[in-house]
């Protein structure tokens, strides 16, 4: 048996896995959000339509950093608790795309979301070291650098702040309801985290753009390797 191929036979198979896998998930929360949103509309409720903006930028801001993380540092062996991290953060997604009429439970479940994304971005250090392990060449290696202080970056700071703002409006709307509720100051928190969404989104890009050729050199040092 060649074990160098089958390895590589395996990669594929297991970035085939985690792709249909992100991409039924947030299927799912863009049904919730759509469904959702049809009833805000509906009812006229303009001062809940930049919560289905942010609802539509998190959800690309999900699927572009799990597809990124997956065509950079996912091998064989399949990791069943990243996975299960991926299904627990749809969950928490599609409860917080039924939220987009109540503001405090909107932002109370986002601070979930956020802490659920900060457990993963955590838990999934272990593959980027695997990767470091295993690194076939100098392209994989500039790669999985890169991949590490980006990870370190959202650990440290991008992540924690999407939680600490979330949590933080949740307390201001719960604590003064009459001014962000009554007075619908509420429409200056959404409008803040559609920003935030906005710009971790564009910086995801310009993250995808200085990755791309790396991306492809490393893919072909491990499909190399794989058939020495």
């Amino acid at each position: 048996m060649n074990i160098p191929a089958a390895r590589s036979e395996l990669d594929s198979m297991v970035v085939e896995i985690e792709l249909t896998l992100i991409s039924i998930i947030q299927g799912v929360a863009l049904t919730f959000l759509i469904e959702s949103s049809r009833d805000v509309i509906s009812f006229n409720g303009v001062e809940f339509w930049p919560y289905i903006v942010a609802g539509l930028l998190l959800i690309f801001v999900f699927w572009s950093r799990s597809v990124l993380h997956i065509i950079t540092v996912i091998r064989w062996p399949l990791e069943f608790g990243h996975n299960f991290l991926y299904i627990a953060c749809a969950l928490v997604e599609a409860l917080l795309f039924t939220r987009l009429h109540n503001p405090k439970a909107w932002f109370g479940l986002a601070a979930v979301f956020g802490a659920i994304g900060w457990l993963l971005f955590t838990y999934d250090l272990r593959l980027i070291r695997a990767r470091e392990k295993d690194s076939a060449g100098e392209a994989s290696d500039r790669l999985v650098g890169i991949v590490r202080r980006d990870q370190l970056l959202n650990i440290a700071v991008l992540v924690p702040g999407v939680l600490v703002f979330n949590f933080l409006c949740f307390l201001l709307v719960r604590s003064w309801p009459d001014l962000f509720l009554r007075q619908r100051w509420h429409m200056c928190l959404a409008g803040a985290q559609v920003a935030g969404f906005a710009g971790y989104l564009w910086y995801v890009l310009r993250y995808f753009k200085s990755l791309a050729p790396l991306i492809a050199q490393a893919r072909a040092e491990w499909r190399a390797k794989s058939v020495l």
